[in-house]
């Protein structure tokens, strides 16, 4: 593209390129953060829970659901589980 080539498109017409497949965001496009230099200076390792394996009967539209969401539909089952939990904690306080 030269400096001359100048388009403009309106965010319907971004979205259809998106859809089509015809625009992919690049890396050059992320935003830049600086965290500086003190980003890490308090940092510290936190491991993560260990998890339980049990078998667990779901609904199968359920089950549908939140595989239908792309990879990682246990993890998010889990979370959704999770914030349940914490609100109930928070609440019975």
């Amino acid at each position: 593209m030269t400096k001359d080539d100048i388009r403009q498109y309106s965010l319907t017409d971004l979205d259809r390129m998106v859809q089509d497949g015809n625009y992919v965001k690049t890396p050059a496009d992320a935003p830049v953060y600086d965290p500086g230099d003190d980003f890490w200076s308090d940092a510290r390792i936190v491991m993560p829970a260990r998890k339980k394996s049990i078998h667990l009967r779901i609904d199968a539209d359920v089950l549908d659901w939140f595989k239908a969401q792309g990879k990682g539909h246990l993890t998010r089952m889990n979370a959704v589980l999770r914030s349940y939990m914490e609100t109930r904690q928070r609440q019975s306080r």
